[in-house]
């Protein structure tokens, strides 16, 4: 059993990692980075998976890297530590299908990171976030300076990167780092229903959407569309296409299989 996450299905297809170390404010040690490494890697290889959840207990979301534990660390021993979390950063980014962080609080620098690496995220009223790694003579190393980049714009990015500055969760909507804000007590009831949405949909189809939408980004528009005109090719000769279609012209609801 993990020791510094939680791992459980609200509901059918839908997965939930939960950060656990709510007496360190969920900082991320190595133990937290290496069991994230194996959640994310066994949550990519579940056919059945529709959605996944990234939450935390406590009052805080992730206070980014224990500093405790890094505080004498050699330079070999950080470097070492931080392959770990390069390689769970990549996981996660890996997942086949919608990622969508709750944040229910402070989300500072390797935690702000983790919410920038959702396919998209909820806050609390309460939530903060900031990448403040400048003033500790380093910088993001887990894409967070790209990430942010490309949700906020660049002279946001370059504005709160450099400044360490950090934000509300109102100005991170306004930011585009999440796409709404809730009062805390309804932050995971409003998760919980976008996922249970996500997961009645097709799943072949919403595993190709957030693939060409994350792969086109880096291609021109011909390229792109090109991208996508070869995931619809594949897509409507499944058989939950024909579902699909056959449960709306019979007025039911689809069930689809992912066939």
């Amino acid at each position: 059993m993990p020791e510094t996450i939680l791992i459980d299905e609200p509901q059918p297809g839908v997965a939930r990692i939960t950060f656990n170390r709510p007496e360190a404010a969920n900082a991320l040690n190595t133990l937290m980075g290496e069991e994230l490494l194996e959640a994310w890697t066994a949550l990519t290889g579940r056919a059945d998976l529709r959605c996944v959840v990234l939450a935390a207990a406590g009052r805080h979301f992730c206070a980014g890297a224990d500093l405790k534990e890094r505080n004498g660390m050699t330079d070999e021993a950080w470097s070492a530590q931080h392959r770990v979390f390069e390689a769970m950063a990549r996981a996660q980014l890996a997942v086949p299908v919608p990622v969508i962080g709750a944040v229910n609080g402070a989300a500072m620098g390797g935690g702000c990171e983790m919410t920038l690496a959702c396919d998209f995220a909820y806050a609390a009223e309460t939530a903060r976030f900031g990448l403040p790694e400048v003033g500790l003579g380093i910088m993001p190393g887990l894409g967070g300076t790209q990430l942010l980049r490309r949700c906020a714009g660049e002279r946001r990015a370059v504005e709160l990167l450099t400044s360490g500055r950090p934000f509300t969760a109102a100005q991170a909507l306004d930011y585009g780092v999440v796409n709404g804000v809730t009062p805390p007590e309804a932050l995971m009831e409003t998760v919980l229903a976008v996922a249970a949405e996500i997961a009645s949909k097709a799943p072949l189809s919403v595993r190709a959407l957030k693939h060409v939408v994350r792969e086109g980004a880096s291609l021109d528009l011909a390229g792109a569309m090109e991208l996508e005109l070869s995931a619809y090719n594949r897509l409507f000769k499944t058989a939950d296409r024909r579902e699909g279609v056959a449960s709306f012209n019979e007025k039911r609801t689809p069930n689809f299989r992912g066939e």
